[in-house]
C-alpha cells in the first residue's frame, strides 16, 4: 500500500501539465494557506537523525518546505537543491531550512542518507502539522501540496510559494525572500543611532 501510494505520487508529480504553477507572496496567499503576516504554528517533529526539532526554539529565520513524499522525482530535485544552497543560506542570512512530509522517520533516514542531506527533514506521519499550516492540496486535490513558507526569526510568515511542478524554484524563491528579510532588518548602526537619539531627548528633558 505504501509503495503504491508513493508510486502514484511519483507518476502524477512527473505530469506537469496537470497543474499550473501558482507562486504567491505578500498578501496574496490563498484562504487555505498560512497567510503572510500571520504567525506560523509551532511544531515539534522528529528528523531523520531521531532528533526532535521545535520551531519556536530556533530563534532564526526559517524556510519550511512541505513536499509530497520522500524519494519521488520532484521531491528529490527540491531536496537536492536546498542541500546545495543550505550552507550559503546559513552563512548569508543566518537562517535554516527544514522539510516536512508525511512519511515516517525511517523513510526520512533513508531519503537523507541517499542524498547526503545537511538539513533536517521532519516526519509528519499523520499530516498534523501540514493541517495546522493549512497547506493546500495539489493536482486537483489528489496530492499533498508542495508549498514553501519563509518565516522570520519570530515565526511570522514573510513569504509563501506554492508550485508542485517547479520543485527547484522553491529554493530560488526562498533565497530571495530571505534576502528581503535581511534587507529590512535594522542594522547595529541604526539601532545605536536610535538608542543614542532617545537618550539625547531624555537628557534634554
Amino acid at each position: 500500500m505504501k509503495f503504491a501510494y508513493v508510486a502514484a505520487i511519483a507518476t502524477l508529480a512527473s505530469s506537469t501539465d496537470a497543474f499550473a504553477p501558482t507562486p504567491f507572496t505578500g498578501g496574496a496567499a490563498s484562504a487555505l494557506n498560512l497567510a503572510v503576516g500571520e504567525s506560523a504554528p509551532d511544531f515539534s517533529l522528529v528528523n531523520q537523525n531521531g532528533k526532535k526539532v521545535t520551531r519556536s526554539q530556533l530563534k532564526k529565520p526559517l524556510v519550511v518546505f512541505f513536499y509530497p513524499a520522500d524519494a519521488t522525482p520532484g521531491c528529490t530535485i527540491e531536496a537536492t537543491k536546498f542541500n546545495e544552497r543550505v550552507s550559503e543560506i546559513r552563512k548569508s542570512y543566518g537562517a535554516d531550512v527544514v522539510g516536512i512530509s508525511g512519511q515516517d522517520v525511517e523513510s526520512k533516514e533513508k531519503f537523507s542518507a541517499d542524498l547526503g542531506l545537511d538539513f533536517s527533514i521532519l516526519a509528519d506521519p499523520k499530516d498534523a502539522i501540514r493541517k495546522e499550516f493549512n497547506v493546500p492540496k495539489a493536482a486537483f486535490g489528489l496530492l499533498p501540496g508542495r508549498v514553501t513558507y519563509v518565516l522570520d526569526k519570530t515565526g511570522v510568515c514573510k513569504a509563501v510559494f506554492q508550485d508542485l511542478a517547479d520543485a527547484a524554484g522553491h529554493v530560488d524563491f526562498a533565497e530571495k525572500a530571505l534576502a528581503e528579510i535581511k534587507a529590512s532588518a535594522p542594522t547595529k548602526k541604526s539601532l545605536f543611532f536610535l538608542v543614542s537619539t532617545k537618550l539625547s531627548i531624555i537628557s534634554i528633558y
